[in-house]
């Protein structure tokens, strides 16, 4: 389904192809030879999606851009990246061949280098900046610029690292004490509410011009 949101339209290029059950909301580029498969869900939200040539977002991938608090967080995936099945990018960047494993989670402002791996399950949280070539593995997190990966049986080390990267800020331009997780978690529910509000306006468009993968 392609959708029209905020007065964008979707823009596929005529080589590459979307399932009919992919959801694809408002200003979202999607580049030659480029595959979106079943299930999988592109919102732009206000700000902007940008899918380069021969990308392959595989079954279920959620790609979210945002631009709450002020600040607009597209999601750029360059040319030949895979986002695999139930991945999560959320207004963050992943540059040419990266490859994001199946149920891999990349948050805002950060962003996975030219070839840099993060294996299943792993996390990428906000503002990290992934290096060119780095591969992350399985049910890690990565945090900060430079990098730093902290295994999840370590829970003071887990906590302190999720603490540092300001994440209710760089998601929802929310500030808070960590500490007050009531006040923050009501903040962020009041932002989203706001900003995924004006999906009351979408409008289906016709499908047309995509060619099917040979």
């Amino acid at each position: 389904m392609l959708l029209r949101h905020r007065g964008h339209e979707p823009v596929v290029h005529p080589s590459a192809y979307v399932a009919p059950n992919a959801t694809v909301v408002g200003d979202v580029r999607i580049g030659p030879r480029a595959r979106v498969m079943y299930g999988a869900v592109l919102d732009a939200e206000a700000s902007r999606i940008e899918v380069g040539e021969c990308a392959i977002i595989c079954e279920h991938a959620v790609l979210r851009a945002t631009a709450a608090g002020g600040t607009a967080r597209p999601v750029v995936v360059g040319d030949h990246a895979f986002v695999g099945p139930h991945a999560t990018l959320l207004g963050c960047g992943v540059d040419r061949c990266a490859y994001i494993a199946t149920g891999a989670t990349v948050l805002h402002a950060a962003r996975v280098g030219t070839g840099g791996s993060v294996a299943v399950g792993a996390l990428v949280h906000a503002g990290t900046v992934v290096p060119d070539g780095f591969f992350l593995p399985p049910n890690m997190l990565a945090v900060g610029d430079p990098v730093r990966v902290v295994p999840p049986d370590d829970q003071e080390a887990m906590g302190e690292a999720v603490r540092s990267t300001g994440f209710a800020q760089l998601a929802f331009g929310v500030e808070g004490a960590w500490e007050d997780r009531v006040a923050r978690y009501r903040q962020a529910a009041e932002v989203r509410s706001e900003e995924f509000a004006a999906h009351a306006d979408d409008v289906a468009l016709p499908r047309g011009g995509e060619a099917a993968p040979p």
